[in-house]
């Protein structure tokens, strides 16, 4: 089916009627097949009272007494159902119990029995709502005539059936990608086929193609996007309708090689330009701050293919140094912000005094044509320069020292409310604000980065403010605050290493405690180790349509996504709202009134007492909102798994490489199996299994949370450091078998059954 069933639920409410027509224009179903698996899945929600049928249309029944959650699975063959409200209760499924249903996929669950104070409620899935699962990993084998696809994960407990063919007998036991062309329908198995060989075993195979595979990325566009993009031409420069500013100086700050060299493709790059910086003097002793984004939204209009694409795909992917782009190449060459060519953009214009204050600001659409593109090398470069550097005008080394004060004054700000910064080697960069994370990584020594980030930074922060100002529908960026008990945990281990750390309050945690935990950290032999911890401890942003607090920038009034829409989905949506305003909007109360407002202009806040938008407009934003928030958050979240999958896979080769060798780290966790040891130099994590501690019995003591020797009291202990050898790596599951070579803790305290907590002893 072009669609999925939630594609289809997230459409209906309990208050409005919606026809098959309708449904088809929003879905973009054009093929007769299409349009007959619409009506099939319409009859069967109907059936099963999910759906009302009124005179031809539809809503959604107000009480179904079902549960929507998303699956997650164990090798045991049990599940849960995770709601999206993280207060809600996991819902235990039974292997019985889940029809046809796969790890990870939505669901619609009928609660069987209601939870108590030790047991989880127990459901049924009634309905698989979106199947997440689209393609596997597997290996083949041939098995009375038939050639089958096991998967590598092991939480799918099925085969795979593959028909057969000449191509498959050479295929045999090989790893390969498997695409899934039927999903189980009673007794029938699913069916599949072979997309690709891509080796004997996964460390022959190129670490990208697993990563691409197993998360079932799109590598090519459908041909239906690569007709209408090959149609895309260049748009016209109309100065009659844009703000001209080609004659400002006009830089774009990126990572890696110069604009000078040979450019690879769009998808062996991350770093296309879809921003630029300018900097000018005005009166008072102000300064002009210009944050200026490629304005792609005037190529692709909402429904086309390509838009549909964008918006299955979500955001771009960064493999290493592969890129699967979120467009097609083309609508990216037009719209890249290229040294020497004019383009349009939307364009932040903040006025800042002397001590980096935000005065007044206004979004414009512009045109601007970009002198110079500079890396993070050369910039730091002429940062510390006294003379002209190269061929570099003297003037844009003068512009990047002014540059650097504004944004070191805007981090003062940015530091000030309680923001806070990571510091971590060897980083990534593929945004140039706090991407997925939430938080900035950034190592302290390249100050060329801060010059990018804090203008992008406030232009975003600034964006939503005016979004809410104008009352308009937007997508909001959203960032929790840390589980306050996974903050405890780091505590602890940060004493046991005699760091000594606390929080303003011990129920909440706030974005001032990681900025005092960072400044404690700095200097330490296991700042490394603990940064990564912290950042491992926040939890994932997403997108909402209510403006939320954001933990990791320190907002309290809601933040956005603007300033990357040639790799961004929601900011691309962010452009066609205010494209919207500025075109439609109304800057008075009535079409009689003298007085009106520049909707451009900050100055026109806490001045509307109107709406902007026409409600048509206003309604069809909302639910176009409504219906994508959820879809970008969860593409964003297979983007970031496939990244650090990618990391791992190459931290488990490295690691592999290193077999037999010893290592020096610290314990970030113990349980009764073991213990995990992050190794400081690499960050790898690796664990240490009870049964290779050779010299006693071990009990695992919960409250302590250590592992104690009964004879020779030798314990091992969150925070303590250790020296380990690596025994063994299981590369695709990015394993790492350690052994302890020596560390740990000794503890004279005579054993204490009252201590035991009903744990688990262990002789090794």
């Amino acid at each position: 089916m072009e669609f999925t069933i939630a594609n289809l639920l997230s459409n209906f409410t309990e208050d409005k009627l919606i026809a098959p027509k309708a449904l088809e224009k929003k879905l973009g179903l054009q093929s007769e097949l299409s349009l007959r698996q619409l009506q099939i899945a319409l009859d069967a929600l109907e059936k099963m009272g999910i759906l009302i049928k009124d005179r031809g249309r539809y809503r959604r029944a107000a009480e179904t007494g079902l549960v929507e959650g998303k699956l997650r699975c164990s090798s045991k063959g049990f599940c849960f159902a995770i709601q999206d409200d993280e207060e809600a209760e996991d819902i235990y499924i039974r292997e019985s119990n889940l029809s046809t249903a796969w790890n990870g996929d939505r669901v619609l669950v009928r609660v069987l029995k209601e939870g108590s104070r030790r047991r989880s409620p127990e459901g049924e899935v009634y309905l698989i709502v979106d199947r997440s699962i689209t393609s596997v990993l597997a290996r083949i084998k041939h098995s009375s005539g038939d050639y089958k696809a096991v998967p590598l994960d092991d939480r799918l407990l099925f085969e795979c059936a593959l028909g057969t063919g000449s191509e498959l007998e050479a295929a045999i036991d090989h790893l390969v990608h498997v695409a899934i062309e039927r999903y189980p329908l009673g007794a029938y198995p699913p069916q599949g086929k072979v997309t690709q060989v891509l080796g004997l075993n996964a460390e022959e195979a190129a670490d990208t193609e697993i990563v691409r595979c197993k998360h079932d990325l799109p590598k090519d566009f459908s041909t239906r996007v690569v007709k209408e993009a090959a149609a895309l031409t260049a748009p016209i420069v109309d100065a009659k309708n844009r703000l001209d500013l080609r004659s400002l100086l006009t830089l774009t700050i990126k990572p890696g090689e110069s604009a000078d060299d040979e450019k690879p493709s769009i998808e062996d790059r991350a770093d296309t330009f879809d921003d630029a910086i300018s900097l000018e003097a005005v009166e008072d002793g102000n300064w002009r701050l210009g944050i200026h984004i490629a304005d792609v939204s005037q190529l692709i209009p909402p429904l086309s293919a390509i838009d549909r694409a964008a918006e299955k795909r979500g955001a771009s992917v960064y493999l290493g140094n592969k890129v699967l782009p979120m467009l097609p190449e083309e609508a990216i060459a037009f719209s890249a912000l290229v040294p020497g060519e004019d383009r349009h953009t939307l364009s932040v214009l903040i006025d800042l005094d002397s001590e980096g204050e935000v005065v007044h600001y206004r979004i414009e659409p512009a045109i601007i044509r970009v002198d110079r593109h500079l890396n993070y090398q050369q910039t730091q470069a002429l940062l510390v320069a006294e003379e002209q550097v190269e061929d570099i005008p003297l003037e844009v080394g003068e512009m990047l020292k002014q540059l650097y004060k504004v944004t070191q004054k805007l981090r003062h700000h940015r530091l000030e409310r309680g923001s806070f910064e990571l510091n971590l080697p060897d980083q990534k960069y593929y945004y140039d604000d706090e991407g997925a994370l939430g938080a900035l990584v950034v190592p302290f020594s390249l100050p060329a980065r801060g010059i990018v980030t804090e203008p992008t930074i406030l232009a975003n922060q600034l964006v939503a403010k005016h979004l809410r100002a104008l009352e308009v529908p937007a997508l909001y960026r959203v960032h929790g605050a840390p589980h306050v008990e996974e903050v405890h945990e780091l505590i602890k281990l940060a004493g046991n290493l005699d760091i000594a750390l606390e929080l303003e309050d011990e129920e909440n945690i706030t974005p001032r405690d990681y900025q005092s935990f960072t400044k404690k950290f700095d200097g330490t032999s296991a700042q490394k180790v603990l940064t990564y911890l912290l950042l491992g401890a926040l939890k994932p942003a997403f997108y909402s349509v209510t403006p939320k607090p954001h933990f990791g920038l320190a907002l309290e009034e809601g933040y956005t996504h603007f300033t990357a829409p040639l790799h961004r989905y929601s900011d691309l949506l962010i452009h066609r709202v205010l494209h919207e305003v500025f075109a439609n909007g109304r800057d008075r109360r009535t079409t009689r009134a003298k007085e009106s407002v520049d909707l451009r202009s900050s100055n026109c806040h806490g001045k509307i007492t109107w709406n902007v938008l026409p409600p048509d407009t206003q309604g069809e934003l909302e639910e176009v909102f409504s219906t994508v928030v959820s879809h970008l958050s969860e593409t964003e979240r297979v983007a970031q798994e496939a990244i650090d999958d990618l990391d791992g896979l190459q931290k488990a080769e490295f690691m592999k490489s290193h077999t037999g060798e010893m290592f020096h780290g610290v314990i970030t966790g113990v349980q009764s199996y073991g213990f995990f040891v992050e190794l400081e130099d690499v960050l790898v994590e690796g664990l240490v299994h009870v049964s290779s501690l050779k010299d006693d019995w071990y009990e695992y003591r919960g409250r302590q949370q250590m592992l104690i020797g009964r004879k020779n009291r030798n314990h091992y202990r969150l925070g303590d450091r250790v020296e380990v050898q690596v025994k063994s790596v299981d590369y695709y599951r990015q394993q790492i078998d350690l052994v302890a070579i020596s560390g740990g803790s000794y503890s004279p305290d005579p054993f204490d059954e009252e201590e035991d907590d009903g744990e688990e002893y262990y002789e090794s």
